[in-house]
C-alpha cells in the first residue's frame, strides 16, 4: 500500500459479506488501499434474498462522512447503495469539499432482486450526484432505469446509452455489460471527447456473482487512490473482478448467488 492511499466507501451493509459495504472494504484491501466506511443502510441479507432494510438517519450518515473526511487523508471515494433522497442530499453536500476522484455506483437492485433505492431516490440521485461524479459505473439495467428506457441490447445501443448518460453530468461512464447475452460480456468506457473503450472477456460460468457491481466499483475506487490514472484503474479493476468471479466457486457460500472470490491472488489452497 503507498503511504496515505486511503479509499471511503459510502454505502450499504451485507450482512452476508458478499456485497456492500463489506465487498467494498475487500477490494480495497486485496488492492492495497486502506479502507474507510459510511454506513447508509443496514440490510438483513444473504446469498437468497433481502428480508430487511434499516435505513440509517441522513445526520448519523453526515456525521460519519465528516468524522472520516476531518481525520483521514481520503484520496478516493467510492458511492454504493444511497437509498433515499434524504441521504443523497447529505452525501451531496459532503462532497462539495471533496476534490478526489467519486465513483458512482447507482446501486438499485440486490443479485436477488429486491430493491436497494426507493423509487423517489432516483431523480434525486440525476439530479445531485451524477454531475458530481468523476465515474458512473451503471449495470445495463440501472442505465436504463436512470434513462427511462429498456435494457441496451447490443454495443451500438450501448454506446447510444452511455452518451446519453455522460450528458447528465458525470466526467465518465463505465455501462457494464454483465446483463447482457452471448458468450463475450463487454463493459464499455467513455469520456467525454475520448474514444470509447471496450473492455470484454468470456462470460464465465457460475451462479457465485454476489457483490459484482460493488466489487468493480470499489476495485476502480482503489486503482485511483493508488495514483493510477481513470483508464488504468478500470482495467486493473476489469482483469481483477474477472479473475474474483473465476476463482468464485472456491469458496462455496450460500446456497444463493455466492460472493466473488475477493481474496483469490492471497488466499491458498487448504
Amino acid at each position: 500500500m503507498r503511504q496515505g492511499s486511503i479509499a471511503l466507501t459510502i454505502a450499504g451493509s451485507d450482512s452476508g459479506g458478499g456485497a456492500g459495504i463489506q465487498a467494498d472494504l475487500k477490494a480495497f484491501s486485496a488492492l492495497g488501499s486502506y479502507g474507510a466506511s459510511v454506513i447508509t443502510a443496514v440490510t438483513a441479507q444473504n446469498t437468497c434474498a433481502v428480508t430487511a432494510v434499516h435505513e440509517i438517519p441522513s445526520d448519523v450518515v453526515a456525521a460519519q462522512i465528516d468524522a472520516v473526511l476531518s481525520d483521514l487523508p481520503v484520496r478516493a471515494i467510492k458511492l454504493g447503495m444511497l437509498f433515499s433522497p434524504a441521504i443523497i442530499a447529505v452525501v451531496a453536500e459532503a462532497l462539495k469539499n471533496f476534490d478526489g476522484p467519486v465513483v458512482l455506483d447507482p446501486v438499485m437492485i440486490a443479485k436477488s432482486g429486491d430493491a436497494l433505492l426507493q423509487d423517489e431516490a432516483v431523480a434525486a440521485l440525476v439530479a445531485k450526484l451524477l454531475p458530481q461524479a468523476h465515474l458512473l459505473t451503471p449495470n445495463l439495467p440501472e442505465a436504463a432505469r436512470i434513462l427511462g428506457t429498456s435494457d441496451a441490447s447490443s454495443k451500438t445501443e450501448m454506446l447510444t446509452q452511455a452518451r446519453a448518460l455522460l450528458a447528465l453530468g458525470p466526467r465518465a461512464v463505465l455501462l457494464k455489460g454483465g446483463h447482457g447475452t452471448g458468450d463475450v460480456c463487454s463493459d464499455l468506457l467513455l469520456t467525454d471527447g475520448a474514444d470509447p473503450i471496450w473492455l470484454e472477456a468470456p462470460r464465465q460460468d457460475t451462479k457465485n456473482t454476489h457483490g459484482t457491481g460493488c466489487t468493480y466499483s470499489s476495485a476502480i475506487t482503489a486503482g485511483l487512490a493508488n495514483g493510477l490514472d481513470l483508464a488504468d484503474a478500470v482495467a486493473t479493476a476489469h482483469s481483477y473482478l474477472q479473475a474474483a468471479i473465476q476463482a468464485s466457486d472456491d469458496l462455496q457460500i450460500g446456497a444463493g448467488h455466492g460472493p466473488v472470490h475477493h481474496f483469490h491472488a492471497v488466499w491458498t489452497a487448504n
